[in-house]
């Protein structure tokens, strides 16, 4: 009688427990995901789901290393990108609870050396405008892509030559260098670098283990993904990308398991297991709208969404009635996106091994609206989105003979430099035109006239398409003077050396 009574215990318990792991709003799930995969040619996938302090949901799918099939899993180490930049903007949260600074603060109180193009700049740029993209700096990230600086403080004073790309307050244009900026503040605050404060101040607290900020350390693990990308829809395997000056707004690497405990924190007001982490007070100013702009059309990846807002590394959105917090992450072989519905208590993040894919955004719209019961799209019914990888061209095209260069190929060799920027060199082998970075070299492939192209003579990280046209000017003798190359939405002006 007891034993019957025992065993009718264990099937309750049992049944119980199967209960507890399956839900409805979840079923047939990873067969969607499955498809939307393939459609994708996508080689893995990770996700995870966090719904009222639980994981509800965690899986990967794929393979982490094509070649020798092994598969993701919750514990695989993707590269994350720009959520990095909630990490960041983070710190300056915990060092203002510390009262170590104001995010109302201006930077150069804490970097003496920071001196913006203008004085408008100087006089009304803050640490906030910086973390949701109102400083009008815009994309520079040339200048430390191809003019990187042993030292991330080393760039502050490139920042008084480098022309804003948008109004100061009045526009809203991502800029990674505002994240180089914030990372370096925090580094001056604390003397200690980006790096050990993102050790010691998120992943030790949140026993985020599996986390790091540079490639070489996460290779050591064993349990890592390579990236990859699609051309012309053939799958190829891509370099990684090793940031240096920018890491503060696109380094980490993660897992799903770790970024759970980020999402459960954020979530929780702060607190993880107990412990304060970062103060409510900093996530209800970070998760809210700081910067505003009604006037762009939905995003094919939230069609639902039509106020576009971003707090201190976060989008802000209102999605179909419900508050929305998220951000993408692309760095090069990989694609990320984790989202949060505060008030839901929600929170799905979803990491790939695809270069510039939507794949993590369809995925995490398709569980959003599981969860929150939103109208459903078919896995088949979602834009298959991929942007090609570039490759290295092994045509040398000759010179344009129709329209041939106004010099003779040795006149445009020389050193070229910008203040904002940095010097680079052109020379001349075999009758080929050469450019020659600090980290790369590129050649010049002729288009018509003065304007040349530039080619990657071998494979890079997918960190940028160094596709930028070089434009020649003369000085009024009609010699070579300066190049201007597109590395901003205005051409940037590198002007020639006189020779020695």
């Amino acid at each position: 009688m007891i034993k019957s009574k025992i065993i009718i215990l264990l099937l309750l318990l049992s049944n119980l427990i199967f209960a507890q792991k399956t839900d409805i709003r979840l079923k047939d799930l990873d067969t969607e995901i499955e498809n939307i995969l393939k459609a994708y040619n996508a080689v893995g996938l990770s996700v995870a789901v966090v719904e009222n302090n639980k994981v509800i949901y965690s899986k990967g799918f794929g393979f982490r290393d094509v070649e020798n099939k092994l598969p993701v899993t919750p514990t695989t180490i993707f590269p994350i990108g720009s959520i990095t930049k909630s990490f960041t903007a983070s710190l300056l949260g915990i060092l203002e609870n510390q009262h170590q600074l104001s995010i109302k603060d201006k930077p150069s109180l804490y970097l003496p050396k920071l001196q913006f193009y203008n004085d408008k700049m100087d006089n009304l740029i803050t640490i906030e405008d910086l973390l949701c993209h109102k400083s009008g700096i815009g994309n520079v990230d040339g200048t430390y892509v191809l003019f990187p600086t042993n030292k991330r403080e080393d760039l502050i004073p490139r920042l008084k030559y480098l022309k804003p790309n948008g109004q100061i307050k009045n526009s809203w244009i991502y800029s990674n260098f505002n994240y180089v900026i914030a990372g370096t503040i925090v580094e001056k605050i604390t003397n200690e670098s980006w790096e050990k404060n993102i050790q010691d101040k998120i992943f030790k607290p949140l026993n985020m283990i599996s986390s790091s900020t540079s490639i070489a350390e996460m290779m050591k693990t064993t349990d890592y993904s390579f990236g990859y990308g699609l051309s012309h829809g053939k799958m190829e395997k891509v370099l990684f990308a090793e940031l240096n000056n920018d890491k503060p707004g696109g380094a980490i690497n993660s897992t799903t398991t770790d970024m759970v405990n980020w999402i459960s924190t954020l979530l929780n007001n702060g607190t993880f297991q107990n412990k304060e982490v970062l103060s409510k007070s900093y996530i209800q100013e970070a998760t809210s709208m700081k910067a505003i702009d009604n006037g762009l059309p939905p995003e094919i990846n939230d069609p639902g969404v039509y106020t576009f807002g971003y707090g201190y590394g976060w989008k802000v959105n209102s999605l179909k009635g419900h508050y929305k917090v998220h951000h993408g992450g692309n760095v090069s072989g990989f694609s990320s996106q984790l989202v949060m519905f505060p008030t839901d208590n929600l929170g799905i993040v979803v990491l790939t091994n695809q270069h510039n894919s939507l794949l993590p955004y369809m995925v995490a719209d398709m569980i959003t609206n599981r969860i929150l019961k939103l109208q459903r799209t078919e896995w088949n019914k979602y834009p298959v989105i991929v942007s090609d990888i570039n490759l290295v061209s092994k045509e040398i095209k000759s010179i344009n003979t129709e329209k041939k260069p106004t010099h003779s190929l040795t006149d445009y060799c020389g050193k070229f430099s910008n203040p904002g920027f940095g010097t680079f060199e052109i020379i001349n082998e075999n009758n080929n035109l050469y450019a020659v970075f600090p980290d790369y070299t590129f050649r010049l492939e002729h288009q018509y006239y003065d304007i040349f192209i530039l080619k990657a003579t071998k494979e890079i990280p997918q960190i940028m398409n160094p596709e930028f046209y070089l434009n020649f000017s003369l000085d009024n003798e009609g010699h070579i003077s300066s190049v201007k190359i597109n590395l901003q939405e205005e051409p940037v002006e590198f002007i020639k050396h006189a020779k020695e």
